[in-house]
């Protein structure tokens, strides 16, 4: 079992830069992707960016493709979105997400295999 704990959002304005940082207790956590969704209000809850379990693979959602970077580090149970050239779109909770399977080869885009979902941590980009 993985509990993802997110931190860092805030308050920035278009053209900053933030990073999110997602803890994940438990042991299983080095053998299963990892994952960031958004939601903004009114809308559905969308993929933003994955990693793979052992960080070889990555994903993103063309929205920010090229802007934000995920990366994770095994040793300290840790996944970071690392947020560029922030848009007032941007604006959103952002959710840090497990993979339910573990050793899966390839970065799952919709929520469904996501079994293990923090609390969120809402970022605000004024314009």
């Amino acid at each position: 079992q993985v509990q993802p704990v997110e931190s860092g959002g805030g308050l920035v304005r278009a053209g900053d830069s933030l990073r999110l940082s997602c803890a994940a207790s438990g042991r299983t956590f080095g053998s299963v992707a990892m994952a960031w969704f958004r939601q903004a209000p009114g809308k559905e809850r969308e993929f933003v960016a994955g990693i793979t379990w052992q960080g070889s693979n990555t994903d993103y959602a063309s929205s920010v493709y090229g802007r934000f970077t995920i990366s994770r580090d095994n040793a300290k149970n840790m996944v970071y979105l690392q947020m560029d050239s922030l848009k007032p779109e941007d604006t959103s909770v952002y959710y840090c997400a497990a993979d339910g399977r573990a050793y899966r080869a390839v970065v799952m885009t919709s929520a469904q295999p996501y079994i293990y979902w923090g609390q969120g941590t809402q970022v605000t980009v004024a314009s």
